[in-house]
């Protein structure tokens, strides 16, 4: 593996490098590209990286655990069979990446933008999506019970079969979403009949 920038180092930029199953502990990178990376099967815990750019990497079968990745751009990424364990994304985008299958046990993802992504099927219990940008995205069938979806944009979103119960969704755009069979609790139902500017009366008075 090449040697890894100290703290305070200037940005710095990978290209084609193998660091397959490496461990990267607490390693910090800020304001890297890494272009065609392998990093699959690495492993890291604390680690951070802010303002850094991944374009054509490879995360397989990685395992990251309450790591950063803060104003990231994942740009033709692989991330099968990543987890993502009690990590923070906040504002992070991602674009024409791969996202299944993917494992995410709790986190913050604020203001994350994943528009068109594919996260179909995925467990996404606990998330924190407040202000995500995820219109046009794939979430049939996603677990997203007790997610936190303030503010996030859902315009044009598959929620068919979706589980969220319990998800917070107080100011979400869900304009055009797709909630075929979607499971909601009643929070979540008020907050849906409000966004069409219906009147909820639970006293039926």
């Amino acid at each position: 593996m090449a040697d890894l920038p100290i703290s305070g180092s200037p940005p710095t930029s990978y290209v084609g490098e193998d660091w397959y199953g490496d461990d990267l502990g607490d390693v910090r990178h800020v304001g890297v590209t890494f272009v065609d990376v392998d990093l699959s099967e690495v492993t890291t815990r604390g680690a951070t990286f802010e303002a850094c750019e991944f374009r054509a990497c490879r995360f397989n079968a990685s395992s990251h655990v309450h790591s950063a990745f803060v104003a990231c751009t994942f740009d033709g990424v692989n991330f099968f069979d990543t987890t993502f364990d009690g990590c923070k994304l906040t504002g992070s985008v991602f674009r024409r990446c791969t996202t299944r299958p993917l494992k995410v046990l709790d986190g913050v993802w604020h203001g994350v933008t994943a528009r068109g992504a594919d996260l179909s099927r995925l467990d996404l219990t606990g998330l924190d999506l407040r202000e995500a940008d995820l219109s046009l995205a794939k979430l049939g069938g996603t677990t997203l019970r007790g997610a936190r979806l303030d503010g996030a944009v859902l315009r044009e979103t598959d929620l068919t079969g979706a589980d969220l119960r319990g998800a917070s969704l107080r100011g979400a755009d869900l304009t055009g979403a797709v909630l075929s069979g979607t499971r909601i609790d009643l929070a979540g139902a008020v907050a849906l009949a409000e966004q069409t500017g219906a009147i909820v009366d639970a006293a039926g008075d």
